[in-house]
This record gives structure tokens, sequence and C-alpha cells, in this order.
């Protein structure tokens, strides 16, 4: 059967990560997605780019942000790329841009502006902090996003400083993933409404989102959480990571005391099992537990663990992630055909349908590599296109 949102046509404005990953998502899930992309200038960077130059067709290959999409160059300081812009909104059926606020308006592709052209246009901003607020024009970055809503405060240990994440959560779940919930109930919105709307998702939102649970006991108890102080970040035993002989580390989350109590059983310590919440104890704990895991290795000690019903895991590096068998077998970790590169891995789609899934349909594609293909669909002829690439409209 066909993916769910097959027929879905998105413009994608965006340049970096969180929208190109909200992009990627609507893409595996077989909208088609159209990325208008600005010529190329040297030291352009951004991970929603598509590539150019030498070995650009191997990064396209590789780039999994960038699957399932269409690219096409529009220099949109021009009035003629404006124009084909706006020609193309009033096919669409979303918008996606990732500027911080008032760029579009200056563009001249702003929600107002592609809203008079098509009525039922799906327009989502994606930015740090949204389009109101003190805060609004201020630039920023994933770091500075988790900053704000509170969770770096949180993270790391407890006598050291706030530990800095990769770029997951503001720019990928705050932000991108974010923009894809907003983006998906505006179309089902439009499937009653019959009419679209502006999407305003701030990555900064999201997080905070996110910490519902932790904002929910501050604001009951009235007890302010400290890093490496509460049961989740640090100050349990039972929920903790530990080193084993070969410098691997183990994720240990036995919160339940069933699981605790096998934990403690199969480690040889049955005597710590009346103890699981018990301050007094607490470091003679974590001493004994540290000891005690760095007599195997993590393999060795995995083996023993997986004999009974303890929650623990492998803390597995990126190469350890291709070979996993629960990673593998839920596909997602893929070998993709490139016509120019050979086989490539991608990761897969982690969203599984039974009747309607998403699927990697093209990789990434070079910059401006469907522009052609684009404008004559929409009419023009290619002398007419040649011209406008003389006059740097298009690329």
């Amino acid at each position: 059967m066909a993916p769910p949102l097959e027929g879905i046509m998105v413009l994608d404005l965006s340049r970096v990560a969180p929208g190109a990953y909200c992009a990627m998502l609507l893409g595996d899930l077989g909208a088609d997605v159209l990325k208008v992309e600005q010529p190329h200038k040297p030291g352009l960077l951004g991970s929603g780019l598509s590539p150019i130059g030498e070995g650009a067709e191997r990064e396209a290959a590789y780039n999994a942000l960038n699957r399932n999409k269409r690219s096409i160059v529009l220099n949109l300081k021009s009035a003629e790329a404006k124009e084909i812009f706006l020609k193309l909104a009033q096919r669409a059926d979303v918008v996606l841009e990732g500027f911080r606020p008032g760029v579009v308006k200056r563009l001249g592709v702003n929600y107002d502006t592609v809203k008079e052209r098509n009525p039922k246009i799906v327009y989502c901003s994606l930015t740090g902090y949204g389009q109101d607020g003190p805060y609004r024009d201020m630039p920023g970055h994933d770091l500075n996003y988790v900053s704000i809503p509170g969770i770096l405060s949180l993270i790391g240990r407890r006598d050291g400083s706030p530990t800095i994440p990769g770029n997951l959560m503001a720019d990928y779940a705050g932000g991108g993933m974010h923009a894809a919930l907003g983006i998906l109930a505006a179309l089902m919105a439009r499937e009653r409404t019959g009419k679209g709307q502006f999407v305003d998702i701030a990555m900064a939102d999201g997080v905070l989102s996110m910490m519902s649970r932790e904002f929910s006991m501050y604001l009951s108890s009235g007890v302010l959480p400290k890093r490496g102080e509460t049961l989740l970040t640090g100050a349990a035993p039972d929920y903790n990571v530990y080193e084993s002989q070969d410098g691997k580390y183990i994720s240990v989350a036995c919160l339940e005391p069933r699981f605790w109590e096998n934990l403690c059983k199969i480690l040889g310590r049955e005597d710590l099992i009346a103890y699981q919440r018990n301050e007094e104890k607490k470091d003679e704990i974590f001493s004994a537990f540290s000891d005690i895991f760095r007599t195997r290795t993590r393999d060795e000690w995995l083996e023993i663990l997986e004999q009974t019903d303890v929650c623990v895991a492998p803390v597995n590096t990126l190469d350890e992630v291709l070979a996993d068998p629960q990673v593998l077998h839920r596909r997602m970790v893929v070998d993709i055909d490139s016509p120019t590169v050979g086989k490539v891995k991608q990761v897969g789609i982690s969203v599984k349908l039974s009747e309607t899934p998403g699927e990697i349909r093209s990789l990434a594609p070079l910059l401006g590599q469907h522009t052609e293909e684009v404008l004559t669909d929409l009419g023009y002829s290619m002398d007419r296109i040649a011209e406008m690439r003389d006059k740097k409209v298009i690329q």
C-alpha cells in the first residue's frame, strides 16, 4: 500500500539539522519533499544542505537527513525566483522554514504572502525561541536551547559542571520531531476545516515540554532537583552506569524491587537487597557494585546478566550499534543501493506502520539536481531556464 503521506508536497526552506530532520521524517512517510536551496557559497555550512563539488555523490549517498528529497536552487533575493517559489507554494501542502524570525518576511515568502496564493497551506516556522517573546531575535544552537528550559542543569555528575549532551534534545526532539508533529496535526485539522494554518515551533519550547515530569514534581513538592542528586540523574546505585574490566560500560536500571533483588543475587550481594533506597548504605553499594563490575569484561557481564530478569544494557559505541542484533532486527540500520557509490548504510525508519509503512525511496540529492525537472513541470521552457541560470536566478 501507499505510504501515509503520499500526495503531500513539502517545500523545505530549512538549512540545518532541525528542519532537515523534520523533512526527513515526512519524506520517509511518503511526502514529496522539495528542498528549496540557496546558490552555493564557499564555506557555507549546514547539515541540511545538499552537497556540491568533489566527493558530493558519496556525501549525498550517506546523508540520511536529506534522503527522500529533491533539490532546486533559487536565489530568493531575485523577484523571478520568488515568483517561482510562490508558484510552487500554490501546489504545495506544507512550507517548512528554519530562518530567524523576520527573514522570510524580508524575502517575501512568509506565511501571509504564501497564504494569499494558497489558503490551505500549512506553514511551519522552526526557530530556537519562537516567533514572539523577548528572546525571539536571539541567535542560538542546541546547547542554548537546552540551557534555558533547565534540562542542562540536571545533566552530569553531582560534583561536576553540567555535561554537554549531543544535539539530540533540542535540534532533533524539541525541534525537528515537534515540527513534524505540528505539521501532521495541522494537516489533520485541514481535513476537517479545509483551512491551512501557521505552525510556530520553538526548540526551547519542545525541550521544556519534554520536562513535564520534572516540573510536575518540582511544582508539587517545592524541592528544587539538583544535578546528580535525584533518582534518575545518578544518585541511585540501581539506576546508574558502571565500568567493566575492559573499560566499557553497562547501564543498570533496576528500579523495581524485583529487578533490584535479581541484580543483587546475580552479583552475589543478597545482603544488599533490603537497602535499595537506604541513604546511609548508598555509598557502600556504589563502591561494592563498582568493584564487582570491574572483575569481568562488559560482554562477560552481559552474558551472565541476561540469564535473569534485570534491566541492563551495554553502553554501545556507534560502531557497536551497527552490529547490535536488536537494531538490525528492527531494521534501524539498513543497506541502500546507490547508483554511483554502491551499497551504503543508513539509519532506518523508526515509525513502524503495519499497513502503510514508510520507505527510503531515494538517496539525498546533489545541490540543484532537480531544478530543471521542477521548472519544466511548472511550464518553463529550456531557453527560459538557461536565461534564468545566466542571470543567477537559479543554479
